[in-house]
């Protein structure tokens, strides 16, 4: 990872959206996917827990609602209100949260690249695709399930619903959702209030379910179930999916607002409803099979689950938009080949579409939806890859308090290591339903993983080949100092990932056209481990001998490289040029398999097809395609 000194500031946010409307924004984008997991969170840890059915009627121990609702009340204090929102939300990188970002910023900290701290932060990104393709499939499901409760006759068609709606969801990102996203967070706070009030009509059926207060019963009943407790606790898990979005969209919404949307929106309608639905099952046991729409009056049942539907859809849209947003940061950070990205809206940058992340997102969620056929089947999949992302959120924040914020180990470790416990705790509970379902998160994670060590391996690999022909660009200049080439007028921009060796493309230049422009520009493009860098600090230029001048643009991971964007401020610094006279001149490699790769047989092969299909420079950098002079060359890999 290119990497610029610390001295480098991200600008202020460009919106100055009042405090109102991003709490508002954060109900809606933030907590839409810990918002939902009611409708199953519940029901599932239940069923775990040994509810069972006994001679037509359903038994259900006293003891196990009060210390699943408990495990659920209190796994929401310490994993969200106390991790998340009080100690992570902290730990920013200019304002910018999620994996990636912990992992730039404990990069920084300690100032180098580290391939395991690189690994463990690429392991934490590959899993959270495994949770950008279980939200839609389990979130959709549970919802349309619903419909089951009205009346058995909508039973056979759950399933087409189910599909319809995701192919829609997938489809309309292409046209951006920024008319729309407007609703979300109005439509999320209906949702919340919803939850609250069916939680709250039931607490009173039986007010003994307010003991789950007490951590004791949480306590007890995993001293007293042995395993099953161990698989209650991976099912209780469900009930935070989501809590990791608090960190990740940090940068969109900000750290008060966010905190002010879960102390006095999100959480304490999850209390309600969670203690809602247990009450519920205290007094009716047989509500067990849907607890959470069982709340409602018969009369009430497909609105809730119209308004239901809707939160999912804005709970997946959350996750998707999500998915774009991580792997731009990703192709930042070079543990991806550059992707074609799509601007959906001309006032929010963060409005993105990938066209070939969003087609094997749909492909995935409509898969894991016809394979599993439920939500119940599917929340066996799911909780590997959120606590496996939350074991590494935890690791790399250690990093980061002891490096950046500069406290002893021993207090960083007092600090962080109580919630890695747990989240250990938590991922060993859910490798219980390894069998069951959970592997699907883990070869998700793995393929990713896969697919962005060849990356990584490859590309470092190319380098040292480079490295190996290239001539220093010092002994070129003097070479054409004592022999200089004819001259023709114009400017030629090289882009080189190297700026201390001679440009590929110039190489060629020379020896295929025996000339050069008049003025010629070496054009490095690096990524800074911050979020965002000021247009004071975007570039850097310096005259090296007459007729040559270095250029760096440098960006940060949350940005997109924009070459013309910082070609224009290359004229306040006082390169005045002609962009019908400038010509780019980029090295396009083909590469060709060798016979002693660096590399297994297998992962070059995989490189080269990522290499092959990786967007092209021109249209990644937004370099004027009539201005691109493309030249060829071959390397075994």
């Amino acid at each position: 990872m290119d990497a610029t000194t610390q001295t480098l500031s991200a600008p202020p946010h460009a919106a100055k959206t009042g405090f109102w409307t991003l709490t508002l924004g954060s109900i809606g984008v933030v907590y839409g996917d810990i918002g939902t997991s009611p409708l199953y969170a519940f029901r599932e840890a239940m069923v775990a827990a040994g509810g069972a059915h006994a001679g037509g009627a359903t038994v259900i121990e006293r003891a196990s609602i009060l210390g699943v609702v408990s495990l659920i009340l209190w796994t929401l204090m310490i994993i969200v209100t106390l991790k998340y929102v009080m100690i992570l939300l902290k730990a920013d990188n200019q304002g910018e949260g999620g994996t990636l970002s912990l992992l730039a910023l404990a990069q920084r900290a300690l100032g180098r690249s580290v391939p395991a701290i690189l690994l463990t932060g690429a392991i934490g990104a590959a899993l959270f695709y495994g949770d950008a393709l279980i939200t839609p499939a389990i979130s959709v499901l549970s919802a349309v399930e619903g419909l089951k409760l009205v009346t058995a006759s909508f039973e056979p068609y759950v399933l087409p619903i189910t599909v319809v709606i995701i192919i829609a969801l997938f489809w309309v990102q292409s046209r951006g959702t920024a008319a729309v996203s407007v609703l979300f967070g109005p439509i999320t706070l209906i949702w919340f209030a919803v939850m609250a009030i069916g939680g709250i009509a039931h607490i009173a059926d039986d007010l003994s379910v307010l003991e789950a207060i007490n951590p004791v019963h949480a306590v007890n009943f995993l001293l007293n179930h042995g395993t099953i407790g161990l698989i209650a606790l991976g099912a209780v898990f469900l009930s935070v999916t989501g809590a990791e979005a608090l960190y990740a969209d940090l940068g969109h919404f900000g750290r008060k607002p966010i905190q002010f949307a879960w102390s006095f929106v999100a959480f304490p309608s999850l209390i309600l409803n969670y203690l809602g639905q247990g009450a519920l099952l205290l007094v009716q046991p047989e509500a067990i099979e849907n607890p959470f729409f069982m709340l409602y009056p018969s009369w009430a049942l497909i609105p809730v689950v119209v308004l239901a539907t809707m939160a999912t859809i804005i709970a997946s849209q959350a996750v998707i938009t999500g998915a774009y947003s991580l792997t731009r940061q990703a192709i930042q950070l070079r543990l991806l080949p550059r992707m074609k990205i799509q601007h959906t809206s001309a006032e929010q940058s963060g409005q993105i579409y990938m066209p070939f992340v969003n087609t094997l997102l749909l492909i995935g969620v409509l898969v894991l939806v016809l394979a599993f056929g439920s939500s119940s089947k599917l929340a066996n999949a799911y909780g590997i890859a959120v606590t496996g992302t939350m074991v590494v959120t935890a690791i790399l924040a250690i990093i980061v308090v002891n490096r950046h914020w500069h406290w002893p180990l021993p207090a960083a470790l007092a600090l962080i290591v109580p919630f890695l416990v747990i989240d250990l705790v938590f991922l060993g509970a859910n490798l219980m339903k390894l069998l069951d379902g959970g592997y699907v998160p883990l070869i998700i994670g793995a393929a990713v993983v896969t697919l962005m060590w060849t990356w990584v391996r490859g590309t470092n690999l190319l380098a040292q080949k480079d490295r190996q022909t290239e001539i220093p660009l010092v002994d070129l200049l003097r070479s054409l100092a004592r022999k200089p080439p004819p001259s023709i007028p114009g400017t030629a921009v090289f882009l080189t990932a190297h700026p201390e060796y001679a440009p590929v493309a110039l190489m060629h230049s020379l020896k295929h056209f025996k000339s050069l422009h008049e003025h010629n520009v070496i054009l490095t493009i690096r990524t800074a481990d911050v979020p965002r860098i000021s247009d004071a600090e975007r570039v850097q230029m310096d005259d090296i001998v007459p007729g040559f001048r270095q250029v760096t643009m440098t960006f940060g991971y949350m940005e997109e490289p924009n070459v013309p964007h910082g070609l224009a401020l290359c004229r306040k610094l006082g390169w005045k040029f002609d962009i019908m006279s400038t010509s780019f001149l980029v090295s396009r490699r083909t590469l060709k398999l060798a016979a002693r790769s660096g590399m297994p047989p297998w992962q070059s092969r995989l490189f080269i097809f990522l290499a092959r299909n990786a967007a092209g420079a021109t249209d990644y950098f937004h370099i004027p395609a009539g201005r691109v002079v493309e030249i060829g060359t071959q390397v075994n890999v």
